[in-house]
């Protein structure tokens, strides 16, 4: 009896659980192995987001299913954080739609908007989500290249004509997770005029939007005329240490959340209405001097990991969001030999470039989610080896 569908068999093994597996492997050998492959915060959640949980799990209004659009007041309270943090006006009705963390509802989104054979547009390097769940769809990928050279953003003028005529959907993804890269207000106004002329729908990544080391990120929301073209897809994961609770949203473009509705209430029931509590209370929380401090923290990170990276001699960038340093490969060695050699030789987990696309290749990614004495432990390690 066949098991495995011939669309999930076209798929390579999810990166993220092969770097788990490994790691797993080399723990339950005994090995002293430090952690830096996945993107998961090492910190509890603050209290004040626990102790809200605990009164909306105990409130047996929220023992129900949750309606499809979600939460009434969790929508009031994203609403009222845009206006606060962006200074836009969202529509709680129809511009907002609550999700199980962005990952759910950027996955979703191709079926909800493409038909088979259309294209889809994903950043190279890119998180492999949006090109998975395209092809989940039906629909045909194509990538297109973010280099340092262009500070990860990508040539809008560069795509073949063939491709936009037949392209629905272009994924973004600023602050950008692998490179740490962040967007100006000016790319934004150009992606929006873009996505008008050519009728794309833009699917703009936030996850990381509240975890950056200078200016903070801007919303392509921001731009006249956005919600016209554009979605943007949002976390509490990394803002509030809450990659386990699973809540998150997705704002803007009316109609096309209307699609996500529907492909929700025939796919799930909706978030956990003590949940969705649960992410109001986080969001109304949002200028706590907790939630200030963990920003300073991956700052701190950010400058131990990357100062004793340097001094081991390899090349690495200078963060500006995300909690991701992205650090190119020793001479002559690929990114999945490097990654392998970290683990083998020193303990150390990486995450390799070539697993985000074919022009992450010569790069590996590390996360700063473990404290900083196993950030210059780690370090330590690497700079032992011989390359």
């Amino acid at each position: 009896m066949q098991t495995e569908s011939d669309r999930l068999k076209a798929l390579p093994p999810y990166l993220f659980a092969e770097i788990d597996r490994r790691k797993k492997a080399a723990v339950a050998a005994g090995r002293p192995v430090i952690h830096l492959g996945i993107g998961d915060p090492d910190t509890p959640t603050p209290d004040f987001i626990v102790r809200a949980a605990q009164a909306a799990v105990a409130d047996p209004a929220t023992h129900q299913y949750a309606l499809d659009r979600g939460d009434a007041g969790f929508r009031q309270a994203i609403a009222a954080w845009h206006k606060k943090r962006f200074g836009y006006t969202l529509d709680p009705e129809t511009e907002i739609l609550p999700a199980q963390g962005s990952k759910e509802t950027l996955s979703h989104l191709p079926l909800a908007v493409m038909n088979p054979g259309d294209v889809g547009l994903v950043p190279d390097p890119g998180y492999p989500v949006y090109a998975s769940s395209i092809q989940f769809a039906g629909g045909r990928v194509v990538r297109f290249p973010i280099t340092a050279e262009r500070g990860y953003l990508p040539d809008l003028g560069k795509f073949r004509k063939a491709d936009l005529r037949k392209a629905k959907l272009i994924y973004l993804n600023y602050p950008n997770n692998p490179t740490a890269a962040a967007a100006p207000r000016a790319f934004y106004d150009e992606v929006v005029a873009w996505a008008r002329e050519h009728q794309v729908l833009v699917a703009q990544d936030m996850a990381y939007s509240e975890v950056y080391f200078g200016e903070p990120p801007v919303s392509i929301l921001e731009v006249p005329g956005a919600k016209d073209v554009a979605l943007e897809f949002y976390s509490c994961s990394k803002t509030f240490s809450m990659t386990g609770w699973r809540v998150g949203w997705v704002a803007g473009n009316a109609a096309a959340i209307a699609s996500l509705v529907a492909i929700k209430s025939n796919m799930d029931n909706g978030v956990f209405t003590a949940m969705q509590r649960t992410g109001a209370a986080a969001l109304e929380g949002y200028d706590r001097p907790e939630i200030r401090a963990l920003r300073q923290m991956y700052r701190r990170r950010r400058d131990c990991l990357v100062g004793a990276l340097a001094a081991a001699g390899l090349e690495v960038n200078r963060p500006e969001a995300t909690f991701y340093v992205w650090i190119t490969c020793p001479k002559g060695i690929d990114s999945r030999t490097f990654a392998d050699r970290l683990l083998a030789d020193a303990d150390v987990v990486a995450t390799p470039g070539i697993g985000y696309g074919p022009h992450g290749e010569g790069y590996i990614r590390m996360a700063l989610t473990v404290p900083e004495a196993q950030l210059q432990e780690a370090a330590a390690r690497i700079k032992r080896l011989k390359f």
